[in-house]
């Protein structure tokens, strides 16, 4: 089943229910983001944009970015959603490898793109171009796609620092969003999804379930996420649903204990992207009550993995309520999860081992990349690549990841990526990046740097030359200038000793 067939739904049910907003102020009820979408839609068949063709959307958060996704769809087309943080020139990469036929992008975005050679167009959503678009005579039925045909191609940094396409299908997305009906929370049509993280990942993944009922969805003004805005719009709204990364929940409980706010018209939260400490979500329930939803994903099987419920959070009367509340839950409705050894055999509980999971949501594979598929997908488990234990009650609780992974403010950084940026200059000979714990962001990027033999690069010159080349998220917070880098007799870098001297940088 098209996922679009959810919209075209609730507008044939109920056109007059509001749909879109900004901010407070109303954009469309049910009824006009039916008819843009199939506009949009439209366009894109003349075109000759249809089934199975990418479309790339490099967009901030805007009411038109939803619009644009439902068309994508509507036209039976995959929607390539990318971080609007990313440079343009990883943007180009993406849409190269993923061969999409065109770009959807906000004006910013749009204006940094008629800088860099893309091989397809970009429509600007401020534009004359998507203007038209929006105006064109609307698609009259949705198009028909199979459970198992793309409909989200999803760009997640491996190991190589080269970026892979998650295949994302409509069955996947489908099962994640009914299965958040019964493990997580259930959406009803009175409920507002606020949208203060960024669409193009957990945040955007969660409009299906809102879509579904009718249920509202608020873009805060700010584009982004500021406390004072989601207090403010929680009271507007009443019943406000929304994603957070925990450095997100750790900055809004410290808002409210410093302005008074109760967090009225918050129903729930969900957090995910990264790990929440102990201290941080049980002085959260403190202060808002019992509105946290702890989910755990990945791009390999969205946002689908196990999820730890609201009662569980907020309980403070079973004996092991801490163990529990530092997990991630127990297996969604639509998974099995295991804890596996390193030939994918089951292990006893309180053993750790590497997180398994298969079932409706677990991707068919990376696009056009069967060697990464068959490392991750194997015997029809996926290996997520992260360390943990399962209890006797099936709570699962992560210890560490396998991989080098820095995730910073809920944003994946792998340092590769970081590394090959910083190589490319001609005064660096050797570096190797880490992650530094924070207790704000989670961790910030830390670069141990090896200057070229008579080279005086600087700070300075080293962040301007990753601001040429990756997102402003990616580059180093910090720097630390070795005479060497740390190696095993293999001449491997030891970066554990690389973490363990992170405590010597200077903030």
């Amino acid at each position: 089943m098209n996922l679009g067939v959810w919209l075209a739904r609730v507008a044939q049910i109920s056109p007059e229910r509001p749909a879109l907003f900004q901010g407070a102020d109303p954009v469309a009820d049910y009824g006009a983001f039916h008819a843009r979408a199939a506009a949009v839609a439209g366009a894109l068949q003349v075109r000759g944009i249809g089934p199975g063709d990418r479309v790339a959307i490099f967009m901030k958060n805007v009411p038109d970015y939803l619009i644009v996704q439902y068309g994508i769809w509507y036209a039976g087309a995959v929607a390539v959603p990318v971080n609007a943080k990313l440079h343009g020139r990883e943007l180009a990469w993406i849409a190269e490898d993923a061969a999409a036929a065109l770009i959807f992008a906000t004006p910013d975005l749009a204006n940094d793109l008629a800088k860099i050679e893309l091989q397809c167009p970009v429509i600007d959503v401020a534009g004359a171009d998507y203007a038209e678009m929006r105006a064109a005579p609307p698609l009259t039925e949705v198009a028909h796609r199979a459970e198992d045909d793309l409909a989200w191609l999803f760009y997640t940094s491996g190991t190589t620092g080269k970026p892979k396409g998650v295949m994302i299908t409509h069955g996947m997305l489908v099962a994640m969003s009914l299965s958040y009906q019964v493990d997580a929370d259930l959406v009803r049509a009175g409920d507002a999804a606020h949208y203060a993280a960024p669409l193009s990942h957990g945040a955007g993944i969660y409009n299906m379930m809102h879509v579904r009922p009718g249920a509202r969805h608020v873009f805060p003004a700010s584009g982004g996420f500021e406390p004072r805005e989601i207090f403010d719009l929680g009271r507007v709204f009443g019943s406000v649903h929304m994603f957070a990364a925990p450095t997100m929940v750790k900055r809004l409980t410290e808002a409210a204990k410093a302005t008074g706010e109760t967090g009225e018209g918050l129903r729930t939260v969900v957090y995910a992207g990264g790990p929440m400490y102990l201290a941080d979500i049980i002085e959260a329930v403190e202060v808002f009550g019992p509105i946290f939803v702890q989910i755990y994903g990945q791009g390999e099987c969205p946002m689908s993995i196990t999820a730890l419920g609201r009662d569980d959070i907020a309980d403070r009367n079973h004996p092991r309520w801490r163990a529990r509340l530092a997990s991630v839950g127990r297996a969604q409705s639509v998974c099995e999860v295991m804890i596996g050894d390193a030939e994918g055999r089951p292990v006893p509980p309180g053993e750790a081992g590497e997180i398994l999971v298969r079932g409706a949501p677990v991707m068919p594979g990376y696009w056009r990349n069967e060697a990464a598929t068959a490392k991750t997908i194997k015997a029809g488990w996926l290996w997520t690549g992260d360390i943990g234990h399962m209890d006797e009650d099936g709570y699962v609780t992560m210890q560490d990841r396998s991989k080098d992974l820095i995730i910073s403010g809920g944003t994946n950084i792998y340092p590769r990526e970081v590394e090959e940026a910083l190589t490319s200059h001609p005064g660096v000979a050797e570096v190797s990046v880490v992650g530094r714990p924070d207790p704000e962001w989670g961790e910030t990027v830390v670069a141990f740097v090896v200057r070229a033999i008579g080279a005086d690069v600087d700070e300075a010159a080293l962040d301007a030359h990753c601001l040429d080349r990756i997102a402003r998220f990616k580059r180093p917070k910090a720097y630390v200038w070795l005479p060497e880098l740390p190696k095993n007799n293999y001449g491997k870098v030891l970066k554990t000793e690389l973490r363990q001297r992170v405590g010597e940088t200077k903030k």
